[in-house]
């Protein structure tokens, strides 16, 4: 028996790998496009490889995977995070599950898994074909099995070989991506780091809560990749110009307001550009009670009108920003889109148009928000498709 596999990337070697362990008779070899395999996962999670996430924080498996949920709580029975973590253990790299809960090889350093793979591969004779671009099932014919992990296709290009053999295409749009914004004075703070906030897209159900990060271009940081996931086709109809709003602080307006009335009557010789009630940075305090106040940033607490109170309390949980684009050196890592999940078996990931053909990872229309959610559903597809093809 003989099982081909379309991508040669972090769901391809997991899938293979698995298959041979279940089925050491069988021959399968790996095609790879390019010239280098598991380009993706060396340099995912800043080169440290987020392989998965304990799921502790997670009520809803929607939380996090924007697109795909139930597909994936169903898939769960089959191989879930627990189960991802014992493998990468019992193969040789150890773990380890950081305050965020998301979890690293011990080395941090994505060359642990990948070496992992490459030495597994060796190990069951798996065929490893770089250079070789498969666009249609002809190129394969003597191959019982075929399994497609190409990952996302940006551009869809990748997808319209499947598409003529009958599966649904939805259609590809980038996610996991960073803001641009057009403030010369918000951008004078790059590198500023708010660990706790809110993003919105006002009118939408949109939002995502974490640490934000302010850079030469934007906004970024995970509440802001989170933000994109969720809304990444919302965005992707509207040019990646939306308008979007920031709560620094994390809480509502009549807390804010109360702190602000406080600090005047604690505080009411002091300057109000120098001292502030909230955990913020001395430089985005500035620039956000200018931003509020203008001129009147330069006066004391006690001078504060209730007008004043009011307009620096929303600017603090509501302030208004214009998403122009997104990060102009296209630093998204994930497709949302690819083959529908109406095209596949819910249960083995088997086309519904052509027998004994199979998909997983990226390319199904699965994706997740950043924190390892990704690898745990391409681990997640490719286990589902060694087991059914067995």
């Amino acid at each position: 028996m003989r099982t081909a596999i379309i991508g040669g990337g972090a769901a391809g070697f997991f899938l293979a790998v698995n298959l041979k362990e279940m089925m050491p008779e069988m021959d399968v070899t790996i095609f790879e496009r390019s010239s280098r395999v598991l380009a993706k996962v060396e340099v995912s999670g800043g080169g440290r490889c987020n392989c998965t996430n304990s799921f502790a924080q997670v009520s809803d498996l929607s939380q996090v995977y924007p697109r795909g949920h139930r597909l994936m709580k169903r898939l769960f029975n089959v191989f879930d995070q627990e189960d991802a973590y014992q493998w990468f253990e019992r193969h040789g790299v150890p773990l380890v599950t950081q305050d965020d809960e998301c979890v690293f090889p011990q080395a941090q350093d994505s060359h642990a898994v990948i070496n992992c793979f490459l030495s597994l591969a060796r190990h069951h004779h798996i065929n490893i074909c770089t250079g070789r671009k498969i666009q249609s099932l002809d190129e394969l014919a003597g191959y019982d099995y075929v399994a497609v992990t190409t990952g996302g296709s940006p551009k869809g290009e990748g997808l319209r070989w499947l598409a003529a053999l009958g599966h649904e295409i939805e259609a590809p749009v980038p996610s996991l991506f960073t803001f641009s914004v057009a403030d010369d004075k918000l951008h004078a703070l790059q590198g500023l780091v708010v660990e706790e906030a809110a993003a919105l897209i006002p009118g939408t159900k949109y939002r995502a809560e974490g640490p934000l990060l302010i850079t030469h271009w934007g906004l970024s940081g995970p509440a802001i990749l989170k933000l994109s996931s969720y809304a990444a086709r919302h965005l992707a109809d509207n040019q990646y110009r939306a308008p979007l709003s920031i709560n620094w602080l994390k809480q509502h307006e009549e807390e804010v307001q109360a702190a602000i009335r406080d600090m005047s009557h604690r505080q009411p010789q002091k300057l109000l550009t120098t001292c502030n009630p909230f955990r913020l940075q001395q430089r985005l305090w500035s620039y956000l009670s200018e931003k509020a106040l203008g001129q009147r940033a330069t006066l004391r607490w006690s001078e504060l009108n209730q007008k004043d109170v009011n307009r620096l309390a929303n600017i603090l949980v509501n302030d208004a920003y214009q998403i122009a684009g997104r990060a102009a050196f296209k630093d998204e890592f994930v497709t949302c889109g690819g083959v529908s999940l109406k095209a596949v078996s819910p249960q083995t990931l088997e086309s519904r148009h052509v027998p004994r053909l199979f998909f997983a990872g990226e390319v199904l229309d699965i994706d997740g928000i950043t924190g390892g959610f990704n690898f745990q559903a391409a681990w997640t597809t490719a286990y589902t498709v060694a087991r059914s093809i067995l």
